[in-house]
């Protein structure tokens, strides 16, 4: 049986888990909560902020005389789409609320993407989503990754978690550390404890991701009942 991880110990465990969805459930069992943090290594990277957009964010050059490859590192982390909140690390946000428009469910729509063209790396993207809707919340997580580093075969991962636990989630990110080509996650998203209150949680994340790579957070709290949402968002460059 997987046992509940502490969250901050195991996010400062590595220099580098490069993007990272958090999703879960307050202790009180009253609010949803996501969590998404972008690192880099790179200065292209790490030339990010979040800023809000609509009701989701986007990720924007923070010096964009200085953006040199826009592809892979601007786009929108966060869309809501009616009682849906989307959270991915790229533009597969933009692909899963399109075809979730047209009827699709969230595991068909990725199947119509598969990881980043980033060679050596081939960077999982790693995906999720909250549904919550009068009372009740689910949530489902995925992961696209090369087999191996080889990158003629994409290996799809969806997991779904109904009635999730109060005080519990899941943590799920890119690479399991540092290295070069950096090493995609394996197995199925850490189980991990979720905080009470949305600033000492923010902070508490926040605090916990390396000094020099970590780059913007993000944090969501949904009132399950209402739907009604508080959120936070942290950049390094101000």
């Amino acid at each position: 049986m997987m046992q509940t991880q502490s969250l901050d110990r195991e996010l400062a465990s590595t220099t580098y888990p490069g993007r990272g969805i958090v999703i879960g459930r307050t202790p009180d069992g009253k609010k949803a909560v996501t969590a998404y943090f972008i690192m880099g290594r790179s200065a292209n990277s790490r030339n990010r902020i979040f800023v809000e957009d609509g009701e989701g964010i986007r990720t924007q050059a923070f010096e964009p005389e200085k953006m040199e490859d826009p592809s892979l590192v601007i786009y929108a982390p966060v869309r809501v789409l009616g009682d849906k909140t989307i959270v991915t690390n790229g533009d597969q946000t933009d692909t899963i609320y399109e075809l979730m428009n047209q009827k699709q469910t969230f595991e068909q729509a990725l199947r119509t993407r598969e990881f980043e063209p980033d060679a050596p790396n081939y960077t999982p993207r790693i995906s999720g989503i909250l549904y919550v809707s009068g009372g009740e919340f689910s949530y489902e997580m995925s992961i696209l990754k090369s087999n191996h580093g080889d990158p003629s075969s994409c290996s799809r991962f969806t997991f779904a978690y109904s009635n999730p636990a109060a005080g519990e989630g899941h943590f799920i990110h890119t690479y399991i550390g540092d290295g070069n080509p950096l090493p995609s996650f394996e197995g199925e998203p850490t189980r991990i404890d979720i905080g009470s209150d949305i600033d000492s949680f923010t902070e508490m994340v926040w605090n916990s991701l390396n000094e020099d790579n970590k780059v913007s957070l993000f944090v969501r709290f949904i009132d399950i009942e209402t739907g009604k949402y508080e959120s936070r968002i942290i950049n390094k460059n101000q």
